[in-house]
């Protein structure tokens, strides 16, 4: 047995190993501010501790200790393993569970150095979304896997693993939450000071439930995002929405770091100038080094002519500012720049906590003040957005078509006293699941399917690739015109998809599908693992950012207007549903996207491996995973989603969904 499988199976080791320098070669996480009381470290302390045997104890509780005071946070990072941090191909682990197997290089992929935000830390995007808390609870886990059979299910406690537990081959195989706290006690503080104490984590969307697949999954959304926004501000002024028409047009955002560096690569795609700013120079660069980013400037007055250059002779070309993104837009403002499309990514879900950086301060500066003068900080953070907020208004009144990503930038600027609300209180910008992913895309069921190779070999991917696109193509003869549009953009994407170089980490892809295009494309696969044309099992899954898997009154469910955009009925029963209808892991996660507290998240991975299970689970939980969320927007109104529902009854012997019956506004309105 080789030593890599050897450590899995040892878990946390007997003998402590040596203590490991801090690395200056990966990006960390800032240090966190320091929130606990004298009692509640000892607290924070004693509960890190029970992972290890009582004569460890002296040694770990004075560098736990050393840690809390010196990061925040509890990390463990001795026992951090000294392998290297990649998704391997399925049959390289230790198992007797090939589903367990196929979990373990999911979890592996989202520490990779390569996809990780901040790996050290157990980061792997958004700033803060966590995979585990700690190295012991990693450790822990991948002994778990790698010793549970078909006949158990191991409970994941935000990151900690409660056991494993007798269950049946059809059961999940992991059940996974993150963050789930009383309500009341769901404020940021609250999650600095569970965390710290070693008891909650925010898992972020896909990080805590192991299904990120690097920044091509925001890379999709992003692209769909921008070539319709370009498209519905070139009709808007009475242009033809071409392709050829997109070329020059100026796409402006920030956030290079957590959320993936998907803008560059989508701007490209799409066919626009784009230019993204980052404040954090690690992270630019190492954009820039991926490819992800064509150019890093960090002068202004190097970068306006630049902008003029490029949108002049109409380049495809992705440029980074290195530098904080509200001197940018003032720049813009005062250089009279048009800017066609707006936007930000930075994460604002996380202001207070690395998210997002004040103008007038540097990086280090900034980290400095996040942890020792957390009010100040806040302030600062406040005016930036006041101000960032008035400079993006410049441009919107000088005809800007600006969209909110859904990170929390006009829920975090409105709360800082920005100026961008309308009179009667809503805010002036769209979010652009409102105008854009809502209407068509989620009411139709299109949303983030995902697959991983579990080879790791190219090769099956790209079979996966063409096979999706044959599905599509048939799929598309009797698709009815509401969803043509929709449809051929994800076949440019899945052809184009091999030559965009997407691919970070394991062997994933990312396709907007519906019911119908995600089941028939999933048997599809079943089939090709069936014959050997496809090498090992597949793992499907999806973004939470769905039809059905999120419940975010600002993001995902802003275009419901019925009042349930609050409500996280959905979001619990899409996880619920799942877990009896064949996935191999569930989870759900108190916030991701837009911030601790502001929503509920749930998502699922399924492994199939060619056998009639695999089509039997495929059939029964893709139509419940998507009909869910079609079905609740359905009773919302929502015109897309009553259209898309009664089309998959007709298809679907046994589904029978309330509909709605329309009243006359007027005549109510008359009645107060």
């Amino acid at each position: 047995m080789n030593r890599f499988k050897e450590d899995i199976l040892a878990g946390i080791p007997a003998v402590l190993p040596e203590p490991k320098p801090y690395s200056t070669e990966v990006n960390h996480a800032p240090k966190r501010k320091e929130i606990l009381s004298a009692e509640e470290k000892v607290l924070a302390i004693k509960n890190a501790l029970r992972y290890f045997p009582e004569e460890h104890h002296a040694t770990l509780a004075a560098e736990f200790a050393q840690e809390l005071k010196d990061y925040g946070r509890i990390y463990m990072y001795r026992f951090r393993p000294d392998y290297e941090m990649y998704a391997r191909p399925i049959d390289e682990y230790p198992a007797q569970s090939r589903q367990a197997a196929a979990i373990m290089a999911m979890i592996q992929n989202n520490l990779d150095y390569r996809v990780a935000q901040h790996p050290h830390e157990l980061i792997t995007y958004g700033g803060n979304g966590a995979v585990f808390q700690n190295w012991a609870q990693y450790r822990l886990v991948m002994q778990y896997l790698a010793t549970m059979t078909d006949e158990q299910t191991l409970v994941m406690y935000s990151g900690h693993p409660l056991g494993l537990f007798p269950s049946h081959k059809d059961a999940p195989r992991v059940i996974v939450t993150n963050g789930m706290v009383i309500p009341n006690y769901s404020k940021p503080d609250h999650w600095e000071k569970f965390n710290a104490l070693g008891v909650s984590q925010y898992g972020q969307m896909t990080a805590g439930s192991y299904m990120y697949i690097g920044p091509q999954g925001i890379v999709h959304g992003t692209t769909i995002t921008v070539m319709n926004a370009a498209r519905k501000q070139l009709k808007a002024r009475g242009i033809a929405a071409t392709e050829d028409n997109m070329k020059g047009m100026l796409f402006v955002t920030a956030g290079l770091g957590g959320m993936s560096g998907a803008q560059p690569k989508a701007g490209v795609i799409s066919g626009v100038v784009s230019v993204c700013a980052e404040v954090n120079p690690h992270a630019a660069h190492k954009r820039h080094s991926q490819g992800w980013v064509d150019e890093i400037h960090e002068d202004l007055d190097e970068l306006i002519p630049r902008i003029r250059k490029a949108v002049a002779d109409k380049e495809v070309v992705s440029i980074a500012y290195q530098g904080n993104v509200v001197d940018l837009w003032e720049r813009l403002a005062d250089e009279d720049i048009q800017v066609d499309l707006g936007s930000d990514q930075t994460s604002l879900h996380n202001p207070w906590a690395g998210g997002y950086y004040p103008v007038g301060y540097s990086y280090e500066e900034s980290n400095r003040m996040m942890a020792e003068e957390p009010e100040k900080f806040k302030e600062c953070v406040r005016e930036s957005l006041r101000r960032h907020a008035a400079a993006v208004n410049r441009l919107a009144d000088k005809g800007m078509y600006f969209f909110d990503y859904g990170n929390a930038f006009l829920l975090e600027a409105s709360r800082a006293g920005a100026d961008v609300l309308k009179e009667d209180g809503r805010f002036r910008y769209p979010s652009y699941v409102q105008d854009i992913m809502g209407p068509l895309f989620f009411d139709y069921g299109f949303g983030p399917f995902r697959w991983v190779c579990m080879s790791e070999k190219p090769e099956d991917l790209a079979k996966s690739d063409a096979l999706a696109a044959k599905v599509l193509r048939e799929i598309m003869v009797e698709a009815p015109e509401e969803i043509q549009g929709q449809m051929m953009d994800n076949i440019r994407w899945i052809e184009e998809a091999g030559r965009n170089n997407l691919v970070v980490g394991s062997q994933a892809r990312i396709l907007y599908a519906d019911c119908e295009g995600r089941t028939k494309i999933a048997l599809a696969f079943n089939e090709a693992i069936r014959k050997g044309e496809i090498t090992a099992p597949i793992v499907l899954g999806r973004d939470h950012h769905d039809v059905s898997g999120t419940d975010s009154p600002f993001r995902e469910t802003s275009n419901i207007y019925d009042g349930s955009q609050f409500c996280a009925d959905m979001a619990v029963h899409n996880v619920i549903g799942d877990g009896f209808r064949g996935a191999t892991w569930v989870s759900i996660h108190n916030g991701g996207g837009v911030g601790w507290g502001e929503v509920m998240n749930g998502g699922f991975g399924m492994v199939i491996d060619g056998s009639e299970d695999s089509d039997r689970h495929i059939r029964e939980m893709l139509l419940w995973d998507v009909n869910n969320g079609i079905a609740r927007r359905s009773w919302a109104r929502n015109e897309g989603a009553m259209h898309a529902i009664r089309r998959e009854m007709e298809r679907t012997p046994g589904l029978k969904v309330t509909l709605p019956n329309i009243a006359d506004e007027d005549m109510i309105r008359k009645l107060f």
